[in-house]
């Protein structure tokens, strides 16, 4: 086992900026007998992050305007900023007592922070991010399916084959034992995000070659664009807040690292490569379509072989993360349930985690036919989870762990405005994220 005293020195980087002293008596590192390479970890990181969120980052621009780039850089850097703080705060706990080893999940640290309450209000937030963030991508994935098999036999609807995918998943989902085993997901849904992200950059500067033309002979300025838009600035953050929502599944790829004093630099590494991918594809699709582009962004696209081919990648690329966020909510359950080898044998303990993860599976299934209306549900997952889970628990934890008048005056503004930024987000973009989803349903 290592030690995070060690771990804590070696962070590096921007680990070093955050340091604040080496703690000696610091709780031994977790059992890293099955980890995996930095390099899985890195996946893991890009796939994970870069899933339906960037699919949205160009309607978030038409909801607040220009100006939400901005927005989009500042996440970045916070979530970079907090993904440090919370992997620092594993390795502090208060209650060493209570807690010998590094603790393993956001939850966990709000519990041993503030006890009992904060650690239960964390864990119904984490788990409204990984199974809303489930539900975002087999809602998302049963739409594309029937579009790639619109006109055929195999168009059954949109709930058919949220259903279908659902089915596909599970029984890969029942044999999966840590999160080393998403590497290989992660790696072919990374690499389908990226190939996806150039051709909507292709695709849309031909669109936009073909539409100047139109404009300069009519005369009339066919797609509209805003600087900003300050009543859209809720929905806009509560969309970009899920773009980078991931961080609440790091404690578990860093815990699946076999050199876990490699996180940090492997986690700056994958929130910048995904932060390139969100402006790469976020511009081009708000300056070709303007305040009509669609979520996802690919919905925009002139219809030819090159969406198809986008429609089809996003559904290989969507499906790829469910494992891992559905890994990392299954087994922070079975362990806290007791679903161990040890306590019911090779044969008990399988047929338990089959039918809790069948169940959970199920869960998802019946709320993604519900709720069909992707772009209006991914706006209440982020505002009411990501927000919240992302931006505002972290920061009362890391005072709480590390001593609120040891952090620097500079350290604790950038900390309020996080806490503002997330505050936000979480008010405002769940009150219009409702108001929109009940008019969904009453027109339905």
């Amino acid at each position: 086992m290592a030690d995070s005293s060690l771990h804590l020195e070696d962070q590096g980087d921007l680990g070093s900026i955050f340091s604040k002293e080496t703690d000696n008596s610091a709780v031994a590192d977790c059992d890293r007998t099955h980890a995996g390479s930095s390099v899985y970890a890195f996946w893991n990181i890009v796939c994970s992050v870069c899933g339906v969120g960037m699919l949205g980052l160009s309607q978030s621009l038409s909801r607040g305007g220009w100006v939400a780039i901005i927005l989009i850089i500042i996440a970045w850097w916070m979530v970079l900023y907090l993904s440090i703080i919370v992997n620092k705060c594993l390795y502090r706990p208060r209650n060493r007592k209570l807690h010998r080893t590094r603790l393993t999940s956001i939850p966990a640290l709000a519990d041993d922070a503030f006890g009992k309450i904060g650690g239960w209000i964390a864990y119904f937030f984490q788990t409204w991010i990984l199974l809303g963030s489930s539900i975002l991508h087999f809602v998302l994935a049963g739409s594309n399916m029937n579009i790639l098999c619109e006109g055929t036999a195999a168009e059954i609807g949109q709930i058919p084959w949220t259903i279908v995918f659902c089915v596909a998943v599970c029984i890969p989902i029942i044999f999966l034992k840590s999160m080393k085993d998403t590497g290989w997901t992660s790696i072919s849904g990374a690499v389908a995000i990226i190939i996806t992200t150039f051709i909507c950059v292709i695709v849309a500067g031909m669109d936009n070659n073909s539409r100047i033309p139109e404009e300069v002979a009519s005369g009339k300025t066919i797609i509209t664009h805003n600087t900003v838009v300050w009543i859209g600035f809720p929905a806009s953050l509560a969309n970009i807040a899920v773009s980078f929502g991931a961080n609440i599944m790091f404690p578990s790829i860093e815990a699946a690292m076999k050199k876990p004093q490699d996180f940090t630099r492997v986690v700056s590494y994958a929130l910048t490569t995904c932060a390139l991918l969100y402006i790469m594809i976020a511009i081009p699709g708000y300056y070709v379509y303007g305040d009509s582009v669609q979520n996802p962004v690919y919905y925009s696209l002139r219809d030819g072989i090159p969406r198809m081919v986008c429609i089809l990648l996003i559904t290989l690329a969507i499906i790829a993360p469910i494992p891992i966020f559905l890994a990392a909510f299954n087994l922070e359950c079975e362990e806290a349930m007791g679903i161990t080898v040890e306590r019911w044998g090779r044969t008990g303990e399988f047929a338990f985690r089959a039918l809790f993860r069948s169940l959970t599976i199920a869960f998802c299934a019946v709320i993604g036919c519900v709720v069909p209306f992707f772009d209006l549900l991914m706006t209440l997952v982020g505002a009411f989870g990501f927000c919240t889970c992302i931006f505002i628990i972290p920061i009362p934890c890391y005072w709480r762990l590390f001593g609120f008048r040891k952090i620097p005056l500079y350290e604790l503004a950038w900390n309020f405005l996080i806490l503002l930024f997330g505050s936000v987000g979480l008010i405002f973009g769940t009150w219009f994220a409702i108001q929109d989803l009940v008019h969904a349903f009453n027109e339905k």
